[in-house]
């Protein structure tokens, strides 16, 4: 049997016994029965794959075929970042509400210090209402942000405005972050086709590119014909009517073949999760099973 760690997104932990031979959807479950989940369709579980570099679970895999070594840990974290994630139902936002917290900390969801502060006055007020003398206690103990204690003041302000209870300062939370251009961004390095260096990003709206935290272009599903990868390269083959003075095909360059695939592959996913759902014709399955590295919108 394998014995497998998970780290969940209120960083506690939990190691689970499964078979081998076990499809990664088996192990999937399992942790999300842990959680009492049923809406698990957002949520994956990522690990460091051999080669280095973070991959997600595969569902339809067999375990064995995906892990080398019993000595790894998988984080569950949101994999499909909707653009409301404040509509969704109320355990769902408590989870998103957790991760927005946990990418802000990490500096990962960046953004100006007036977000910044409006974010973590969210956070107080789940705790409780605004009592100044508690407010600094609290801010000295747990950092929510990085540079917190240039910010405490604002911060500080900001939840004496506030007065709703601990489910809508999730919501609120949401709100706040759902607006930042680095929501949900989870960046890939690559180069462009004139050697700069960029970052590559797919979401629901299709798939951007940043220069460090500056958004420099979108992608739209509706402008992309075409997304495929060769070797290390990264194509975006678009729509000949996006204009006549842009190349219809955009390469970038990545790290390996591996990085570029599991890239790729979760544009495909990406795609599929929030486009394919608006469309009636059953084509699901065929992306799931495609086996080449070109998929036409």
């Amino acid at each position: 049997k394998l014995r497998l760690r998970v780290i969940f997104l209120d960083d506690s932990e939990r190691t689970f016994e499964v078979e081998q031979n076990v499809l990664g959807g088996d192990f999937f479950n399992k942790v999300c029965g842990h959680l009492k989940l049923l809406e698990k369709e957002y949520f994956g579980l990522e690990f460091r794959h051999h080669s280095g570099h973070y991959v997600w679970l595969e569902l339809l895999k067999p375990l064995v075929k995906q892990i080398k070594t019993n000595d790894l840990f998988f984080r569950f974290i949101v994999k499909f970042f909707p653009p409301d994630p404040g509509q969704l139902k109320r355990g769902l936002t408590y989870l998103f509400a957790l991760q927005i917290k946990q990418d802000l900390s990490t500096g990962s969801l960046t953004c100006n210090d007036n977000s910044a502060a409006l974010l973590v006055s969210h956070i107080l007020q789940e705790i409780g209402d605004y009592d100044e003398e508690l407010d600094y206690q609290h801010l000295e103990m747990k950092h929510y942000v990085p540079n917190q204690e240039y910010l405490d003041h604002k911060i500080i302000r900001l939840h004496k405005r506030h007065g709703v209870s601990p489910a809508n300062s999730d919501i609120q939370l949401l709100e706040v972050a759902r607006k930042l251009d680095m929501y949900g961004i989870r960046p890939h390095p690559a180069n462009d086709g004139e050697g700069m260096r960029i970052n590559l990003a797919v979401t629901h709206s299709g798939v951007l590119v940043f220069q460090g935290n500056t958004k420099i272009n979108t992608f739209s599903w509706a402008k992309i014909r075409k997304l495929s990868f060769k070797r290390k390269h990264f194509l975006i083959k678009l729509h000949d009517k996006v204009g006549a003075s842009c190349k219809d095909t955009l390469e970038f360059a990545m790290a390996s073949r591996d990085v570029c695939k599991s890239f790729w592959k979760m544009c495909v996913e990406y795609h599929a999760f929030f486009k394919l759902a608006e469309e009636p014709k059953p084509i699901h399955r065929t992306l799931l099973s495609c086996k080449g590295s070109k998929f036409r919108y």
